[in-house]
């Protein structure tokens, strides 16, 4: 199932944990993870693009010379939540968090700029926008609750 042009519902519900339940979101779950997929992945894949993967004349196409946003966790269902040890109100549990791999800090920090564009031009609000490093391993978590987000930001690293 197609969450917006570039993303799958399979690339958000993806876990290396198994459980009874098989992470299956509900279709509230699923509306949330449209909004974020069609309200800012999409644009932060296009900017992403535009900005460090063309080459100068050349002209974005979604199907070539640009780089996907890699999804490392989306949806979790309390099960998964609990044996990834996740919050107990973690935004993951209702699809209004994802994880969105870094090749590095300074992707890290592109991606995060981008995000922060993003929510100023379209006066959008988002809950929360980690920048996350354990080692040498980076990640972003994003969240956009359907309401009281707290456009928290914090560097977190292990």
């Amino acid at each position: 199932m197609k969450l917006s042009e570039h993303f799958s519902l399979g690339e958000f519900t993806k876990t290396k944990h198994k459980t009874a339940d098989g992470n299956i979101p509900s279709h509230v779950v699923i509306e949330n993870l449209k909004r974020i997929c069609e309200n800012w992945l999409e644009d932060l894949r296009y900017s992403y693009n535009t900005l460090y993967c063309l080459q100068p004349g050349e002209v974005y196409e979604t199907s070539k010379n640009t780089e996907p946003i890699i999804i490392n966790s989306g949806y979790r269902s309390p099960a998964v939540n609990l044996l990834a040890g996740g919050s107990k109100t973690s935004n993951h549990l209702t699809g209004s968090a994802v994880d969105i791999r870094c090749a590095g800090k300074e992707q890290m920090i592109r991606y995060a700029s981008i995000l922060l564009d993003i929510a100023d031009g379209t006066k959008q609000d988002y809950d929360e926008l980690l920048l996350e490093q354990h080692g040498s391993v980076c990640w972003l978590h994003f969240a956009v609750r359907p309401k009281d987000n707290r456009r928290k930001i914090e560097f977190l690293k292990t």
